[in-house]
């Protein structure tokens, strides 16, 4: 599934969104350079594994937030995590560095990886912003319209604190 193809599917399920497009950008601070609608919903995707390469994961924070990688092993009593490389990111979720999305989940039909939101993302407005596949577009909807379409295509969302 591409960007358009996600785009379509969002409409075929009736699920409202606004896209933005703009100039690529790789991390957070390239993105900060943007004018999006909704800065507030803005969000980080971070695709790590274990230290034995059993268990991946895709944690979702608001933007302005840092993920500490051992308070969450910690919490959730998961092994050691690092960052996944580029061929697993591709593997799994069929996303290259850069693009990390909630939406590559729709790809892991096997359910390797464990998704967990920041449960910031349920306050004020309840907005989420994400890339949709690609990282030259940004796409904002409801956290909760984004929580069913996952769950409704066989992935649970583990909302937790960061």
């Amino acid at each position: 599934m591409n960007q358009s193809e996600l785009l379509q599917f969002l409409e075929e399920k009736n699920i409202r969104f606004e896209l933005t497009s703009h100039p690529a950008a790789f991390s957070m601070n390239e993105e900060r350079d943007y004018t999006l609608p909704h800065p507030e919903a803005d969000a980080k995707s971070l695709f790590v594994r274990d230290d034995k390469k059993r268990n991946y994961y895709l944690l979702t924070v608001r933007g302005n937030k840092r993920v500490n990688l051992k308070e969450f092993k910690r919490k959730h009593q998961t092994r050691s995590l690092s960052f996944a490389s580029a061929s697993d990111l591709e593997k799994y979720l069929h996303l290259t560095p850069g693009s990390v999305t909630p939406f590559g989940l729709l790809h892991d039909s096997d359910n390797h990886v464990q998704f967990y939101l920041d449960e910031d993302f349920l306050k004020d407005e309840a907005l989420l912003a994400c890339h949709p596949m690609i990282n030259t577009a940004t796409i904002t909807l409801k956290t909760s319209s984004l929580i069913h379409l996952l769950e409704e295509n066989g992935h649970s969302v583990s909302l937790v604190e960061f």
